[in-house]
């Protein structure tokens, strides 16, 4: 039998838990439980959200699902779907706030976690850049293409107009791998060389390539400054 929220003691009750300890110390599925607050006749929320996080393939799969999906789910429907939906939105949100208001990002861990928060639910690979200014803080994020799960096809004449237009110095490209490996290919080292090289002819200095795999990032710079070098 599907155990309910209201059946366990208080300080086993995801909310209970989360006002004592912080969210950080709830599960996904616990987390997803505060949100949804009830489940259906036979389930309790805690197992409905299991379920969810089950069919999807895990939190990053429940932020792919769209609000059909989301309210075809057994024990959801249009308000508890909007409020997770809502729930996501903000975290990107807050994440992308939180590279605003960085001091600046020549270290790669800032722009890591942050492009690792909004590209985690993507399945097809995406391409991008943030201008940054000339001490290094953030100017504005563009992403530039969306491809399939293996390629996203690269426009760097695209790319250099957005940033002159931005007026940046500098600029972090990102791309994602949605097959979880976070190896860089062939074809990464070379545009990443290849869009150096480039930066280097218009005055925009490419500071580094930052790629995203499976909830992980890699800084190019740090694993291969050569393609870098002038």
């Amino acid at each position: 039998m599907s155990m309910f929220i209201r059946d366990l003691e208080p300080s086993q009750r995801p909310r209970e838990r989360l006002l004592e300890y912080g969210a950080r110390s709830l599960s996904d599925a616990e987390l997803l439980a505060v949100l949804m607050r009830t489940g259906t006749r036979g389930r309790g929320a805690v197992a409905v959200a299991h379920d969810l996080l089950a069919a999807a393939g895990g939190l990053a799969g429940v932020a792919r699902l769209d609000h059909r999906e989301l309210e075809a789910r057994p024990g959801l429907g249009p308000a508890k779907a909007a409020a997770l939906l809502a729930a996501l939105e903000l975290g990107q949100r807050a994440a992308k706030a939180e590279v605003r208001t960085a001091e600046r990002l020549d270290q790669p861990q800032i722009a890591g976690e942050f492009l690792v928060r909004r590209l985690c639910h993507e399945s097809r690979e995406v391409f991008g850049f943030l201008s940054l200014d000339g001490r290094h803080r953030f100017l504005a994020i563009h992403e530039l293409s969306l491809g399939t799960r293996n390629q996203a096809p690269v426009d760097a004449a695209e790319l250099f107009r957005r940033a002159v237009l931005d007026r940046a110095a500098g600029l972090l490209l990102f791309h994602n791998h949605p097959s979880g490996d976070l190896e860089p290919s062939r074809d990464d080292l070379d545009l990443t060389r290849r869009l150096a090289r480039g930066g280097q002819v218009v005055g925009v200095s490419v500071l580094d390539h930052i790629l995203v795999a499976g909830g992980r990032w890699l800084s190019l710079r740090s694993a291969r400054a050569d393609l870098f070098a002038g």
